[in-house]
Order: C-alpha cells, then structure tokens, then sequence
C-alpha cells in the first residue's frame, strides 16, 4: 500500500516508530537517514520502508507524539540524497523521494524498496562487510555482525557445524561424554543414543565433521573437548568469573578485582562454575508462621543455572573473547558475547531463536536447559517466589554483547520495608516499589528495564516512572528512547543510614561546561582546543595524578594530533591505570569533548579495546570507559 505523508505521520502518533516506518527531524545527520535507507534495503521479509523527513519527537506530552519541522530547502536535500545513495553504498540504490505538504509544513516522504536476494547485502563501501552492513531490527537501524551474514548468503549451516582443523577425537575428555550419558539417562533411559559407541555418539550429536570423521565440529570440541585442545583452538573461549568488591567496578588499579579463569568441556564446566558461585553467596532462610520448616531464600539454584546455560548454549563462539561472570556485593552479571537473536520486548515469551542449535540440543536432552524458549520466564518467575528483584537483560547489538542481570537484594525484607514506609503517601505500586530499590542498588533505571521488572508495557512504564519523577523521586536524564531515570531529591536524601546518596564521583568541577557541536555539525581538530580557562585548574588535578612515566607522555599529545595510532594506545594506557569519563579525557588532551568522542572513544569501544564501566547503562551520567581485557 502506498501512504501519504499525513497518513504516515498519522500512524506514527498512533503507534510511534515501527519497523517500517521512521521519523527524522530536520537537522538529522545525512548518514542516520542513509542508515536506515541500508537497513530497509537489507532487512529480509520486511518490503522496505517509509522515512519521514521533517518530524521529530515532542518530549513534553505523556505518551509517545510526534510534530512537525519544516524543511527550509527540500530541493537541497534531494539533490544531496539521491547522490549519496548512487555513490555511497557497494551497489547504487534509488528510493522514492516525494515532498508534501503536511498542516502547511513541508516534509520529505522517502520509500525504500527491499532489494532482491542476489543483490544483498548494501553495506557502506567505506566501511565494509560486516559493519559497514544495516539491518532494521524494530524501530532501530543495527550495524551487521557475522552472525547475519549467513542470512545474506543463504548459508543456513549454523556456525557451531564447522569443522575445527587439526582437532581429532583424541581432543575429547572422556568425563564429558560421561556426564552427558548419566545426565541423558535421568531424563530418558530408554534413548537409543545410550546404546551408541562414542564415536557413534558424537556423530549422532553433530560433534564430528560429517565428511571427515576423525575431524571435531566446532559443537563437538566445546561440548566434549578437554582443556588442552579448547586452549590450543580457541584460547579466548573460556568463562571468568570475577569477584568485585562493592558494587561498583573497581577504579583502584592495585586492587581491581580477583578473577578465576576456567576453561573445559561446557558439561563439567557448567558445574565448575556453579560450585564456584555458590560457594561465594550469601545464605538465608525463611520460616512462615506456624511451620516447622525453614525454606531458602537466597538465590535460587535453578535461576542461577539457567541464567549460566543461558550464556554458554547462546552466546557468539565467533567473537574471541571469554563470558564474563562478574560478582558485585549485591549482584551477579553474565556479560556474553552475542546479542540476543530473539527482539527483547519478546524476551520470556515462548518460542526460541538459537544460535548454536547443536550445543543447545545437547543442553535440551540432558535437562540443563529449559525447552521452548521459556528460560526467562523461569527465571522470573524462581526469583520472585525467593522474594527477589526480578532479573533484568540488555541485548546491545552494536557491542555484540547480551548481559544477565540477577540481583541478590531481597525485595521487601524488614530493612526495606522501613525504608519504603517513608513514602507510604504515595500509594506506589510494587513495581515502582522495585523500581526504587533497583535504583538505590544500580544507580539507575531505563523503561526497558522497569518493563522486564513489572511484566508491564511500554505505555504502563512511561506512566509509572513519569508519576515517579512527579514526585521528585526520580530525575530522568536524556532523551526521546535514550531516556532514564536517576535517584530525585526525594529519593537521595539520606534517611537513618538506610540509603547512600549517589554521588557523582567523574563530575570534573562545579560549573566546568565544554562547548559541544551538533550532531549535525562535524568536528576538525582545528577548533578543538578551545576550551573553557575554568578547565586548568581541573586539568591540573587529573594531570597530577599520573604517574610520572604517564605524564611525560601526556605532553607529546597536547598538540595538534598526528599519529593517530600512538593516540588510541596512549588512551588505553591512561584507561588502563583509571576509569576515565569523556569529559575528563577531553580535558587531559585539551580537546573538545565532541571530537575525543567521536574520533577515538567511540572507535576504540566499538573495536573492543575499551568498554564501559556502566555496561548496563549507557547513557549514565557517570558513565566511564576502561581498557578492556
């Protein structure tokens, strides 16, 4: 069906951005449009879509509403759009470009057509395969990763099928294969498989290269093979977890954390890890009035196990890098490599995307895991009968990462009904109950979250943190979809020792204010050192914590940059010692904080050599960045 403008934008104030249609304001950057021009054009089944041009997001209303933005000089725009598409992609695209007028205003209508099967993927010349490649997931324009190339490519073998060249069954751990006949046997004695010899056994699991038998499938050596071979093939392909004193990551580079490594077949790992967490958790139990026995309400096993299962059956086994097990004082996070497959708004509906369907079969048959995709409704559901937060997941597609969040805080025990009582007056739900004790514990809150927490939708969210910030129990910081929510007055002020005040301890100085451009506008390094005078007594404090060896470094990059190379390792020796925000690392190299960002931040996360201290949150204010691993 072909829309009008009105009509389109009549839709999106009905049901705001979908994956069809998309809203650009006025002054959006020529490569966000040409994004999403990418990604309608990648995106399988969807048929294209609509971009409207000239309608941004009106913050001030209660639900989601859209306005419009005359485009001052829409024969401009044409001109520069339809010569980007012929020259910025591998493969010259042509949209439809129509100008309408809407209540008076002129705006910019853009359809896009999906392109044939042989003519995917488009991918950004400039940038290459896989990144510089779109897809539309939702309402949002995602860069490709490995995992989507198959899919262009009409490749439909799953990754962990591919055959590992020099392993041979030798590589397997005898104990492994053990565990997984006693583990099938419990749930089904009477599988033909228990009657198998074991090389007949890995073939019939997909363990073993089908036209080299003597040869393990990627499957075959993760499932079954002993620590020596999983070194030598994939020395990045372990799991550690890390215990941090507190519950924050740990700035202190003599005494950041103690860490334990563990490698092996992911049957007897498994439990490696679990004994290992267990035995550092704390214990509680419950007795209920008239009962004579207590029942345990610390975290329960079975959350803890899915949640592990969870991490090693779906995580990417491309990216070279180990799953992170991280345990803070009143939380456990499972930081995996691999974006969730499965949208997550769906997350705990029933129904299942796997990424390795042979390792994810072998956990199913022994009972590991749960079937039918309802993991995350178990775990839910587990923790909330132990009295506990609900779970929380983000699945961050342009790190390539999906994190697991249990909190070991025990929902409405004594000490926080005695701190809760202090806003009885506001007649809260118990999700906006939740909501303020995961603030006071995390520090801050988005509606993705709060929706996972309450089992609500996005429009009952919005209302709920709205009414909360209403109440100055909450602040909310950014905005449009990037909005969250942080501890209010209301919500910060001490009260009996109950709860911290969180302090903002990156804020550079009261008042300190560096000049940032728009999006839309580029930055030179020409313009770059002008900086606010206020800033040196600042400058001085950070430049005075370094070490001396640091410091003499510091000096050759003040000026004018001309390696850029020696620059990003510099600024990972200095992320090294400390956790920096932009500002501070803005301030050190006496550049402006758009430019560091966008130059040298932002590449070096995204390539995987510095992350963030807040993976959780993104946009927190006291968001920091720190060398990865």
């Amino acid at each position: 069906m072909n829309y009008s403008a009105k009509e389109l934008f009549q839709l999106l104030n009905q049901q705001d951005e979908c994956d069809w249609i998309e809203a650009k304001g006025g002054s959006e950057s020529s490569h966000s449009v040409m994004e999403t021009v990418c990604a309608y054009a990648n995106e399988p089944g969807l048929g294209g879509g609509y971009i409207l041009l000239g309608v941004t997001e009106d913050n001030s209303s209660l639900f989601p509403q859209y306005k419009l933005v005359n485009i001052v000089d829409p024969d401009k725009f044409q001109k520069d759009f339809v010569s980007q598409c012929s020259s910025m992609f591998n493969i010259p695209v042509r949209p439809k470009v129509v100008v309408e007028k809407v209540d008076g205003n002129t705006i910019i209508k853009i359809k896009v057509d999906e392109l044939a099967q042989t003519q995917k993927p488009l991918y950004f010349q400039s940038e290459g395969l896989p990144s510089g490649a779109y897809r539309r997931v939702g309402s949002t324009d995602q860069r490709c990763t490995e995992d989507d190339m198959h899919i262009f490519y009409s490749d439909y073998k799953s990754y962990d099928q591919t055959s590992v060249p020099g392993s041979s069954i030798s590589d397997i751990d005898e104990n492994a294969l053990n565990r997984y006949r006693t583990l099938r046997d419990k749930v089904n004695p009477t599988a033909e498989e228990l009657t198998y010899n074991d090389q007949e056994l890995l073939e019939a699991l997909g363990c073993v290269n089908k036209q080299n038998k003597t040869e393990l499938t990627l499957a075959g050596l993760l499932l079954f093979g002993n620590s020596k071979a999983l070194r030598s093939h994939y020395p990045m392909l372990r799991v550690d977890y890390i215990r941090v004193p507190g519950n924050e990551w740990i700035q202190n580079p003599d005494n950041r954390f103690t860490t334990i490594d563990m490698r092996g077949p992911l049957l007897t790992l498994l439990y490696r890890l679990m004994d290992a967490i267990n035995g550092d958790l704390p214990k509680g139990f419950l007795l209920a009035e008239e009962e004579i026995q207590a029942s345990s309400v610390g975290l329960p096993t079975k959350a803890l196990r899915e949640a592990i299962v969870n991490a090693l059956m779906h995580r990417s086994y491309r990216e070279h890098r180990p799953t992170q097990v991280v345990r803070y004082d009143n939380r456990i996070e499972i930081i995996n490599p691999g974006y969730s497959l499965k949208a997550e708004e769906k997350l705990g509906e029933p129904g299942s995307e796997t990424r390795n369907p042979f390792i994810a079969a072998v956990f199913h048959e022994t009972n590991l895991a749960e079937t039918k995709g309802s993991g995350i409704r178990a775990m839910r559901k587990l923790m909330q009968i132990a009295h506990l937060v609900p779970p929380t997941f983000d699945s961050d597609r342009q790190n390539n990462q999906f994190t697991s969040r249990l909190l070991l805080h025990h929902f409405l025990d004594e000490k926080d009904l005695q701190w809760l009582s202090r806003f009885e007056e506001h007649n809260l739900s118990d999700g906006q109950k939740q909501a303020l004790i995961f603030v006071r514990e995390v520090g801050a809150i988005d509606n993705a979250t709060y929706r996972q927490m309450s089992n609500c939708d996005i429009i009952q969210a919005s209302i709920e943190l709205r009414q909360l910030k209403k109440l100055e129990l909450f602040k909310s910081k950014g905005k449009g979809k990037g909005t969250y929510y942080v501890s209010g007055d209301k919500l910060s002020t001490p009260a009996d020792g109950l709860i911290t005040v969180v302090n903002d301890l990156r804020t550079l100085a009261q008042g300190l204010s560096i000049p940032i451009h728009t999006e839309s506008e580029p930055v030179h390094e020409a313009i770059v050192n002008q900086l606010p005078e206020e800033s040196e007594p600042v400058r001085d404090a950070l430049v005075n914590q370094l070490p001396i060896h640091l410091k003499e470094k510091l000096n050759k990059f003040t000026g004018r940059t001309t390696d850029k190379e020696a620059l990003e390792i510099f600024i990972c020796e200095l992320c090294d010692f400390k956790d920096y925000s932009t500002k501070q690392l803005s301030v050190l190299f006496t550049k402006q904080e758009k430019y560091m960002l966008h130059n040298f931040i932002k590449p070096l996360r995204e390539s995987g050599r510095l992350e963030y201290t807040i993976p959780e949150m993104p946009n927190h204010p006291q968001q920091a960045y720190k060398t990865k691993l």
